[in-house]
């Protein structure tokens, strides 16, 4: 068995223990439809999936996490983009409300039976709508290299609960 897969495995193993030892830690898991530009011919239809952990960090709301897209443009061109995302929530929402996020990874571009890999760098902006204390809804834009650009919503469920993280200060 090698090490990346052997990594990989207790990542996923252990996950499930994390809230254990989180405390008043929040993670999400969400699923999102986008629209993009990540082809060269015609726009594309994808479909991607995120998972983060929050970071309270002097006061400041943080998260980080993996992501993983996938998207076509129906005419032979097809991406598949896992990486990590790092989000920063503005202040006075706790961990919701907006924020920024940098998105790093790969792109895969699949291609007349070929896969190109390229680094994948990005900035999504949205804002985190809660519904109810487990659920929420974000909006998204987002920007980079090499999708130009995409925009899309998130829908997705809380794991562990504290409701004054998650509630808007107004």
């Amino acid at each position: 068995m090698s090490k990346t897969y052997k990594a990989v495995l207790a990542i996923v193993l252990l996950l499930p223990c994390l809230p254990a030892f989180a405390g008043d830690q929040i993670m999400s898991l969400g699923l999102a439809p986008e629209w993009n530009m990540n082809s060269r011919e015609n726009f594309a239809g994808g479909l991607g999936l995120h998972f983060d952990y929050n970071f309270p960090i002097a006061g400041a709301c943080f998260a980080a996490g993996v992501a993983a897209g996938a998207s076509t443009n129906f005419s032979g061109i097809g991406t598949v983009e896992p990486g990590a995302l790092f989000r920063w929530y503005f202040p006075g929402g706790g961990y919701a409300g907006g924020f920024l996020q940098a998105d790093l990874g790969t792109s895969l571009i699949l291609e007349s039976g070929g896969v190109t890999p390229l680094f994948l760098g990005g900035l999504r902006g949205g804002y985190r709508f809660p519904i109810g204390g487990m659920f929420y809804i974000e909006p998204y834009g987002r920007a980079g290299y090499p999708f130009m650009f995409g925009i899309g919503a998130t829908a997705g469920i809380r794991i562990g609960h504290r409701e004054q993280q998650f509630t808007l200060n107004r």
